[in-house]
């Protein structure tokens, strides 16, 4: 049985509170010792893209949008920070921030992981002779997914910052270290860490040490003065100084990582898939990283979570890129919707796609295809199709797509899913559930508390202060809300499988690089 990790302070807080700082929107959630929410705050931040390619977001916005969050969770608690035991951090992956060390003003908007702008930066590592050295040591190739690549970008692109970077001004960071730092204190004493799992997904980590490694920083041109300690995801880093004066800062985790550890997902082999903007599909492997037949699959070895004191667990991704955005666009581009959950009443009106697929490769296709030259399609249209034919065809575009990152695992490191774990928005779509647990031919289940991102930072800040004992009594908090079983016949699924596959082919290589849209490929 997994203990708790070695630093336990005595707690007296009735509750733990948890920051999801997301994409989109930044969130506050207070859980109570059975793992149930008791409040919870949201607040959105403006995305900008000024360019083709281009997505940033203002990190000084997520700040204060994080303390709003958090003072009004608490107020409709009716509980103030003396109630607190702990606070965790999740945190939207990869995106890029640097900041005066003395003023804390971002020195630019902040880098996030949908911007294209650094895959040129890849690509040439990936060309070289250091694109193997990077796989080598990180188990990742070169993509601009990743957070040094932008980083490179910024410090080659900022005037001066490369050379306040080699003398110590500025500091990098990905949002849980923009945020840490902020609550413990910014320019005043506040700690400057980041956690195992957002450190990994840098490029600049070692995937064993799971610490900076001097080559990769050479490779990419980052000076070390500007690097975060890392630190495990359970463990205390800080004390709050400007949220929750005197609470414990005590956990942080990458949000998809977060999601698997508030999943209860501890053993090997068992994965969820969180459903939001895009999808996020982790299987835990256990206490060592697993190589074979990952990359060759477009799958990605990632750190699932380190205990304070203890050796980390890993785990295998696969990255949809549009799931809850295809719905969206259905909404606001189309016009065919007034709200999002009306797809599920649309496509209710009929029994199947009408022939009809949606294939959302609107920039290019994430896991396992890895192809940011495809373009979506919606093929097989016939005179037949009505928009509600369309409805169905979106949420059947999530399904497939699940279908075929779970293969990937399958044929890849060779991980048969018996049941999956589902999370995030889209799961309040009970259609959209049973055509995955139809596709896929396993059991779907959703948690009473789907809001698995912000009960994984609570689950990891809890833990490290003693709130919740060991990782047996966090399994025992988990409760099924509503389970799905396949009910489609094996037949129909070879046929829309086969369908979807033709489908999909139409999307690859469509743009041609001298029309001027091509982006060179993403590696990994």
């Amino acid at each position: 049985m997994s203990t708790a990790p070695a630093v336990v302070r005595a707690h007296a807080g009735r509750f733990v509170a948890a920051v999801d700082q997301g994409t989109t929107s930044t969130r506050c959630l207070v859980f109570d010792h059975g793992g149930r929410v008791v409040s919870a705050a949201q607040s959105e931040h403006r995305q900008s893209f000024p360019r083709p390619g281009w997505a940033e977001v203002d990190a000084l916005e997520i700040w204060r949008s994080t303390q709003r969050v958090v003072n009004l969770a608490l107020a409709r608690a009716g509980i103030g920070a003396e109630d607190v035991a702990a606070l965790g951090l999740a945190n939207q992956r990869e995106t890029t921030v640097v900041w005066d060390r003395r003023t804390g003003r971002p020195v630019a908007p902040a880098i996030t992981w949908q911007d294209t702008r650094a895959a040129d930066v890849a690509a040439q590592v990936a060309a070289g002779p250091d694109g193997v050295l990077v796989e080598e040591i990180t188990g990742l190739r070169p993509a601009g997914y990743f957070s040094a690549p932008r980083l490179h970008w910024l410090l080659e692109h900022v005037p001066g910052l490369e050379r306040r970077a080699r003398a110590g001004e500025v500091l990098f960071g990905t949002m849980e270290t923009w945020l840490a730092w902020n609550i413990t204190g910014g320019g005043d004493g506040g700690v400057h860490v980041t956690d195992v799992t957002n450190a990994h997904r840098t490029l600049l980590v070692d995937e064993r040490t799971l610490e900076w490694d001097p080559r990769l920083l050479e490779v990419f041109g980052v000076p070390a003065a500007m690097l975060p300690a890392v630190r495990p995801n359970v463990g205390v880093v800080g004390t709050c100084r400007t949220l929750l004066p005197g609470v414990p800062l005590a956990g942080a985790f990458g949000d998809q990582q977060a999601a698997l550890f508030g999943q209860a997902c501890f053993d090997r082999g068992q994965s969820k898939c969180t459903y939001g903007t895009g999808a996020f599909l982790l299987a835990n492997t256990g206490g060592s990283p697993v190589r074979a037949g990952v990359t060759e699959s477009g799958l990605l070895s990632t750190v699932a979570h380190q205990l304070d004191g203890e050796e980390p667990q890993y785990a295998v991704e696969a990255s949809i890129a549009y799931a809850g955005a295809l719905v969206s666009w259905f909404r606001d581009s189309l016009g065919l919707l007034r709200t999002a959950p009306e797809v599920e009443t649309l496509a209710r009106q009929v029994e199947d796609n009408g022939g009809c697929y949606v294939v959302p490769a609107f920039a290019g296709l994430f896991s396992p295809l890895w192809d940011p030259d495809a373009r979506g399609v919606v093929a097989g249209l016939t005179s037949y199709v009505t928009k509600a034919h369309l409805a169905r065809a979106v949420l059947e575009a999530t399904a497939w797509q699940t279908y075929d990152v779970v293969e990937a695992l399958a044929t890849g490191p060779g991980l048969t899913l018996d049941r999956l774990r589902v999370d995030g928005g889209m799961t309040a779509n009970n259609l959209l559930m049973q055509t995955i647990a139809d596709v896929l031919d396993v059991p779907v289940d959703r948690p009473l508390v789907a809001e698995s991102v912000s009960r994984g930072a609570a689950y990891a800040a809890g833990l490290a202060v003693g709130f919740w004992p060991d990782l047996d009594v966090l399994r025992g908090t988990w409760r099924r809300a509503a389970s799905w079983t396949p009910e489609m016949s094996a037949d129909r699924r070879r046929r829309e499988l086969a369908g979807w596959r033709r489908a999909v082919e139409r999307t690859l290589g469509w743009v041609v690089p001298d029309e001027g849209e091509g982006t060179p490929p993403l590696l990994l």
